[in-house]
């Protein structure tokens, strides 16, 4: 099977934050090959209050298998560092948040999975490492650029950069 390329938009806003995204990407790491990472930005809660900010980044990855496969193990490292989903209460603060943002070119939306990420293009948290990544990538619904995405952004939360780009080669 050929890798696909995908970015996932990661945030953590309990405990260690950086390491708990360094420790994300080592566990990726171990399923797929991370390419890069952004840079770690931080930023405020968005859709709940939490005296924690978060820190953000997006990871650049080449993955073997399918989109949903992807999503569980996604799915999987969150339940190992800790975070509990729950459909009550679906913004919390999180030891670590894990998302599929694009895969490739490509739409995906079925029981299991929504791609593009249905909420990615009304958030600065993800646009903004996102843009950094992949400025002249076309989203496949909205077909604009991430940086078109960006420069419209509703969101006007502030993000602000807090550290260089995790480790891919630990």
């Amino acid at each position: 099977m050929n890798a696909t390329m995908a970015w996932i938009g990661m945030g953590s806003n309990m405990g260690d934050r950086l390491s708990n995204l360094q420790l994300a990407i080592d566990e990726l790491q171990r399923y797929g090959h991370v390419l890069r990472t952004s840079s770690v930005y931080e930023t405020e809660p968005v859709g709940f209050e939490s005296d924690n900010s978060f820190l953000n980044a997006v990871a650049e990855i080449e993955w073997k298998g399918s989109p949903e496969e992807l999503m569980k193990t996604l799915l999987h490292i969150e339940q190992e560092m800790g975070r509990t989903r729950s459909e009550a209460e679906r913004y919390t603060s999180r030891p670590i948040d894990l998302d599929i943002l694009l895969w490739d070119q490509e739409v995906i939306n079925n029981a299991e999975l929504t791609v593009p990420h249905p909420r990615m293009h009304e958030r600065n948290f993800v646009l903004v490492p996102l843009n950094e990544l992949i400025p002249v990538h076309l989203h496949p619904v909205l077909n604009q650029t991430v940086t078109d995405l960006l420069q419209t952004c509703v969101d006007k939360n502030s993000v602000f950069i807090h550290d260089k780009a995790l480790s891919v080669n630990r």
